[in-house]
């Protein structure tokens, strides 16, 4: 390993957590709906990557960041047996707006999270990375280890079963 593609450089450390840190944060966040746990694990991965600087190349330094993240997830999981359930996020005050716009508005949000709850965990960590994070399916398949078509299908179903529920409620 060259020096100066050491992950144990400073520099180097610090681009490996500007590229990295907020996408590990919100992949976490969509597997456990708890933005506080996963905040916690990526700080935990980032001090494990420079415990291990000197074993991990800086080319493998995200893929060594997933892979303790989603050990560290998994254990919290069978250690406390986490519920997922969504942040209500503040809604922004206008007075243009009526009451009964207001009214229909968190009518709908609440249904939207609903449904986006009621996705079965691939479906809605597929339709969250692509719709509110803007990763494409091949960044999806090769994050998750799993095929563009995959992904493809994950998607296709979760935008069926999004419309079937927010339809019917």
């Amino acid at each position: 390993m060259k020096d100066s593609n050491s992950v144990c450089l400073e520099h180097n450390y610090r681009k490996v957590f500007d590229n990295h840190s907020e996408e590990l944060r919100n992949y976490l966040y969509y597997r456990c709906g708890d933005l506080q746990q996963a905040e916690d694990i990526v700080q935990d991965s980032f001090i494990k990557l420079w415990n291990n600087c000197k074993k991990v190349l800086l080319e493998k330094a995200r893929g060594y960041l997933y892979a303790i993240s989603k050990n560290a997830f998994y254990n919290e999981v069978a250690h406390k047996k986490v519920i997922l359930k969504y942040a209500k996020q503040p809604q922004k005050i206008s007075d243009i707006e009526t009451p009964e716009y207001k009214m229909e508005e968190d009518e709908f949000m609440v249904k939207l999270e609903n449904a986006i709850q009621s996705l079965p965990e691939g479906q809605r960590e597929v339709f969250l990375l692509n719709r509110v994070d803007k990763k494409t399916y091949k960044e999806m398949a090769e994050m998750l280890g799993v095929s563009q078509k995959a992904i493809e299908k994950r998607m296709h179903k979760a935008l069926i079963k999004l419309r079937l529920t927010i339809k019917n409620i």
